[in-house]
């Protein structure tokens, strides 16, 4: 399968949408759609008028279609619009999805990769939420994300989430 890695554009809002579908994982608490993404106030903050100052992020997309098939992005969430991942003011959050049927094939480690590299030049650290039960933490933790001690928070569909953080300063982010 032959994929490119582009920026983000606010054009990729509405690709945006679906893909927090799939990171927050709303398929599986029944026949939720991307529109109850986008009408979650909680969930939204992530997407919502994508392209402001701070946002960041990498879409892939197939070369023979076009198509879009995953992405990655942060998203600096402060203040009063702090996300589930929220660590301090100056941290972005991160969010990553690949559509169901493009996982297991290096997409999303390549896009985490690109984002890791461009994101370091920015900010000194990257933070997110993940459920316990995500098998993606072990990855997680492979590459360097650290849960945070007493992050562990009851999560919208009753399972138990935790914070991670990733320093970018100190890692070599070409070793992903």
């Amino acid at each position: 399968m032959d994929y490119a890695i582009r920026q983000l554009t606010q054009q990729d809002e509405p690709f945006l949408w679906e893909m927090l579908y799939e990171a927050a994982h709303m398929a599986e608490e029944g026949d939720l759609t991307v529109q109850d993404a986008m009408n979650h106030p909680e969930l939204a903050r992530y997407v919502s008028n994508w392209g402001l100052k701070d946002d960041m992020g990498f879409v892939a997309t197939l070369v023979s279609s076009q198509q879009s098939i995953g992405a990655v992005w942060l998203r600096l969430l402060a203040g009063e619009n702090q996300g589930y991942g929220f660590v301090d003011e100056q941290t972005p959050e991160l969010a990553i999805a690949v559509y169901p049927e493009y996982r297991n094939q290096g997409i999303g480690t390549e896009l985490m990769t690109h984002l890791l590299a461009a994101a370091k030049v920015v900010y000194p650290s990257i933070s997110l939420s993940i459920r316990q039960s995500n098998p993606a933490l072990h990855l997680y933790q492979k590459l360097g994300w650290e849960v945070i001690p007493g992050s562990e928070k009851i999560n919208r569909v009753g399972g138990i989430s935790l914070k991670m953080k990733l320093d970018l300063k100190s890692r070599n982010i070409t070793n992903y």
